[in-house]
């Protein structure tokens, strides 16, 4: 899953984009509100974390521009803002979530996981599909018969991005946009080696190619 960090504090902003990658997300930093918007409408991001206080333009003026606009990416807000109004007006203009600081990262992620998966209809805890379940904490996954295997960064991402779309035709292009940061080496090529070893991990059959369209997640093994 890709998303998008809008923070202009130069310590807190790498700070939180590195614990996001650890986490298993890929991870763009935008440091002003300008930057950001137009992020926001150009690339595919799952999730936007959005700091309200910004240069150029303010948090709250990029959502109400992104929701105007039509532009219905998940946001969750960080702030230091902490009444009870601004949270209100937060949420009135479109926020899926809303966490102040100071805040705990674990916080943070637990929060972020949930907005994605309500966005995705998925449910809420852990997220299984047809008896496989992925550990986002361990960055692993265990299959029906209880067995765990482990997972580089980019098999979990990928993974992760597979099982919150089951049954879906995912092109390798949607995959690429969703699995690598803006300035990472999107090669196909790659991404069929990525997916080949998964396929050792999970069954051969969970993750079926579509010929000239891409690939599909199984709920069950073919």
């Amino acid at each position: 899953m890709r998303l998008l960090l809008v923070e202009d504090d130069p310590q807190l902003g790498p700070q939180l984009k590195t614990a996001l990658q650890q986490a298993g997300y890929a991870v763009d930093l935008a440091t002003d509100g300008i930057d950001a918007e137009a992020l926001g409408d150009i690339e595919p991001y799952d999730l936007a974390v959005l700091d309200l206080g910004l240069p150029g333009r303010s948090g709250l003026a990029v959502l109400e521009h992104w929701r105007a606009g039509g532009n219905r990416l998940p946001v969750v807000i960080l702030t230091a803002r902490g009444s009870w109004q601004e949270k209100v007006e937060g949420f009135k203009v479109g926020a899926d979530d809303y966490i102040g600081k100071p805040f705990h990262t674990e916080e943070l992620l637990v929060r972020i996981s949930a907005v994605l998966k309500r966005s995705q209809g998925a449910a809420l805890g852990k997220l299984q599909v047809g008896g496989i379940t992925l550990d986002e904490g361990r960055q692993c996954v265990i299959l029906p018969d209880g067995s765990e295997s482990g997972l580089t960064g980019t098999e979990f991402r990928l993974l992760r991005y597979f099982m919150l779309h089951p049954g879906q035709v995912l092109s390798k292009s949607r995959l690429t946009e969703h699995v690598y940061e803006y300035d990472e080496d999107r090669d196909s090529n790659v991404l069929e080696v990525y997916i080949n070893r998964l396929r050792q991990k999970i069954g051969l059959g969970r993750i079926e190619t579509r010929r000239g369209q891409g690939y599909v997640f199984m709920d069950a093994a073919a």
